[in-house]
C-alpha cells in the first residue's frame, strides 16, 4: 500500500501594514462575505477607511492577502476592532483568533479591545470565548 504525500503546510503569516491596497482589501471583505455590510463597491470610502485606521492587521496564506483587522485606537485606553474579515476559503483555520491575538498585542495590555459583531459572527466570537457585554449602546449609520 502506498502512502500519499502530506499536503503542504499552510503558512500564514501577521503583520501590520499601515498603506493596504485599497484593492486588495475590498477583495477579502468580498470573499469574506462583509461586502453588503460594508461599502465595497465605493473604493474612495474604503480608501478613507484605511487611511483613518490607526492599525491595519493582515493575515497572508502563503504570501496572498487572506485575512484583516481594521481597528481605530489611541494605544493607551481602549481600541474598536471595526473590521474583522477572512477569507471563505481560509475560515476554520484559527486565522480570525490570530488577527484579534496579533490587535491585541499590537494595542498593548493597557488599552481595552471591542467591537460589534456581524449577525452571522456572532458564534465566532462565542466559539472563541471572547467575553459579551451588555451595557454597549450604538447610534446606526444614516447612509
Amino acid at each position: 500500500m502506498a502512502l500519499s504525500p502530506p499536503e503542504p503546510r499552510t503558512v500564514v503569516t501577521y503583520g501590520i501594514e499601515p498603506d493596504l491596497d485599497v484593492a486588495e482589501f475590498r477583495r477579502v471583505l468580498v470573499e469574506s462575505g462583509l461586502a453588503p455590510r460594508r461599502p465595497a463597491d465605493d473604493p474612495v470610502r474604503l480608501e478613507m477607511m484605511l487611511a483613518a485606521a490607526d492599525l491595519v492587521v493582515t493575515a497572508r496564506r502563503d504570501g496572498a492577502l487572506v485575512g484583516v483587522a481594521r481597528t481605530l485606537t489611541d494605544f493607551s485606553f481602549c481600541a474598536y476592532l471595526s473590521d474583522l474579515a477572512v477569507c471563505r476559503s481560509a475560515q476554520g483555520l484559527g486565522i480570525g483568533q490570530g488577527l484579534i491575538a496579533a490587535t491585541r498585542e499590537a494595542i498593548g495590555p493597557q488599552a481595552s479591545l471591542l467591537l460589534t459583531a456581524a449577525p452571522d459572527a456572532i458564534t465566532f466570537y462565542e466559539r472563541i470565548a471572547m467575553p459579551r457585554v451588555a451595557d454597549a449602546f450604538r447610534y446606526d449609520r444614516e447612509a
